[in-house]
């Protein structure tokens, strides 16, 4: 979730949504497989989960299917928040135990090694056609798991009534954003929750500072792919680095190194921060609804020193392209792979995508989006769909081409949060980051 697309409850909910993850996993043995079961196809979808409300989305869709399929049963095999799911495929790899869907990361990597299946036209044809791309040879590997709005699911969410009942408003400017927290620290409070007790959401506060970086290399091929060219390195991070370090240390809520980031919306709505990271947008503002209904929660996104909102574009192909894919492993059983096709199928009816925008995520691009409900009744949706439409932000490309990528990637957000827990300074961090990026690089 988006991949997209990354809980959000408060502590006890979140609690309980691993307890049910974690059944579901213990059920997915042979018989969820493949095989017959009653008649039925069986196969498991393997997906990320953290995001409350995305697995809520994944049950209700599976549920719906399930019920009006007379062939197939698909079981959802959710992996809990605190695993690195880039890691958890490798495992997967390694086992050679697939499941026939999967929610991809690593897709060129997989797709060059032969693990994942082409998805047939009676599942593209469903789709708007910028939401997907033939690979060179041809076939489409991965299809979109909801809408593909880009990063703009990365932002700040905040206590819209304290805004206004302190004269608060949204910045404009990365000063702003500054400002803004030190006004809410002079009140007393706390300006923002954040969470790493995983590593992935430390993307949640670093990828926007690091966006108008980035953006500066979008038409050169990215980035990363202009680092590994030797054509810039990693030390041109410095600044949004020292940004991330004061940040961490002069406006972030104690105990960020152990919060799950299933923690963040109980933080904000108990009012012990103004404000909270998020990658989940929609979603986030969904599970915050749930908490407390009452809540008057709005999304921003910190903007550049000019005022840009820089968000990475989605990629439909490549290395960090996710989605949904069809594993080989099914393709070779037959059933399976008719199976998976089946549910994908439904997957993007409007009927499907209706229950997704009900339950609380915007579905996916689909040719008949016209047909679609939208759900406009969650607190603070009005902001994020306005980020859409905002005449600063700006479209950025970063697709690194070398699919040794995610390892450096894991390597890098764990010496980040080294960096903020004051284990190693920014020198430091450059100077190891930039030795493992070429190490990775030269491995893939």
């Amino acid at each position: 979730m988006s991949s997209a697309n990354l809980s959000r409850r408060a502590v006890v909910k979140a609690g309980a949504a691993a307890a049910v993850a974690a059944p579901a996993l213990a059920a997915c043995g042979p018989s969820a497989g493949g095989g017959d079961g009653g008649g039925k196809t069986l196969i498991r979808f393997l997906y990320a989960t953290g995001d409350a409300t995305w697995n809520e989305v994944v049950a209700a869709v599976t549920e719906a299917f399930n019920a009006q399929s007379e062939n197939v049963v698909v079981e959802p095999e959710p992996l809990p928040a605190a695993a690195d799911y880039a890691t958890a495929l490798k495992t997967i790899d390694a086992t050679g135990n697939w499941p026939a869907l999967v929610d991809m990361r690593d897709t060129l990597t997989y797709m060059e090694a032969g693990k994942i299946a082409p998805i047939p036209e009676s599942v593209t044809a469903l789709l708007s056609d910028e939401v997907y791309s033939p690979a060179e040879d041809g076939s489409v590997y991965i299809v979109p798991s909801t809408a593909l709005n880009g990063e703009i699911g990365f932002n700040i969410v905040y206590d819209k009534d304290y805004f206004e009942a302190n004269g608060l408003a949204v910045p404009t400017t990365y000063a702003e954003f500054i400002a803004l927290m030190d006004a809410i620290k002079a009140n007393g409070d706390v300006p923002l929750a954040m969470a790493a007790a995983e590593v992935w959401p430390s993307d949640q506060i670093w990828k926007p500072l690091a966006a108008p970086t980035f953006a500066q290399y979008s038409e050169s091929g990215g980035f990363w792919n202009t680092v590994e060219a030797g054509e810039a390195t990693i030390a041109d991070l410095r600044e949004p680095m020292e940004r991330l370090k004061t940040i961490t240390d002069e406006y972030a809520l104690e105990g960020w190194q152990s919060t799950q980031d299933a923690q963040t919306s109980t933080l904000l709505v108990n009012g012990q921060a103004i404000m909270a990271t998020s990658s989940a947008g929609l979603g986030r503002l969904n599970d915050i609804a749930k908490v407390d209904p009452d809540y008057n929660a709005g999304l921003f996104i910190i903007p550049a020193d000019d005022g840009t909102l820089n968000v990475l574009k989605n990629s439909v192909n490549g290395e960090t392209a996710s989605g949904i894919a069809i594993s080989k492993q099914a393709q070779d059983d037959g059933a399976q792979y008719d199976a998976a096709v089946e549910f994908l199928e439904y997957y993007y009816s409007v009927e499907a995508c209706d229950l997704m925008e009900a339950t609380g995520v915007v579905s996916p691009n689909i040719k008949a989006a016209a047909e679609v409900t939208r759900n406009s009744s969650i607190p603070g949706a009005a902001d994020y769909f306005g980020l859409l439409e905002n005449p600063k932000l700006a479209w950025y490309e970063n697709e690194p081409n070398n699919p040794n990528h995610s390892t450096f990637q894991t390597f890098f957000r764990q010496s980040r949060i080294e960096m903020m827990d004051d284990q190693i300074t920014v020198d430091e961090l450059i100077e190891k980051s930039q030795d493992e990026f070429e190490k990775n690089m030269a491995e893939g």
